[in-house]
């Protein structure tokens, strides 16, 4: 699977379970979908931070590349207050909404804006695979170790990309 075929996948599944997640009716079962959302949203970003972005760092990509680690480090910011707060907690769906919103927007903004585009014209095919493969092993791996764990560390500012 390519990069962008695996980050356009990723997105799918992570939309699919906020869906869940909103549709739960039990407390554990909301909870524990969204320790298994947070796990993948942290894997997720931490391989377009340290795999993906500096594949596709380019003039023409900088500042696309720049405002992506922005929304990572906002996202992460919400994430780090719902992992703090019980599933009942009253400010949980709030929260989680907003979350949504944002990981929706950035998810649309890579797919349907300018980065992928441009990222087709900076990689071919064969680089595209490669790099999809490098990607989905990184987060295989990560996801086998609770990346959720680290993002209240990865607070304070965006992710440097070089």
């Amino acid at each position: 699977m390519n990069a962008l075929e695996l980050l356009t996948t990723q997105h799918d599944e992570v939309e699919d379970l906020f869906d869940q997640i909103e549709k739960s009716k039990s407390g554990r079962m909301t909870a524990e979908l969204f320790m298994d959302l947070a796990d993948k949203l942290a894997a997720h970003a931490k391989i377009e931070e340290t795999i993906f972005y500096p594949a596709v760092m380019s003039r023409q990509t900088e500042d696309l590349l720049l405002e992506s680690a922005e929304e990572h480090l906002s996202i992460k910011r919400v994430l780090a207050d719902l992992l703090m707060l019980d599933s009942d907690d009253d400010h949980f769906d709030a929260k989680l909404a907003v979350m949504k919103e944002q990981v929706e927007h950035h998810a649309r903004e890579e797919e349907e804006g300018e980065l992928f585009p441009k990222v087709r014209k900076l990689l071919d095919a064969e680089e595209l695979e490669a790099l999809g493969s490098e990607m989905l092993s990184a987060f295989e791996e990560l996801m086998g170790t609770q990346p959720r764990a680290s993002v209240p560390r990865e607070t304070e500012a965006a992710a440097s990309l070089r």
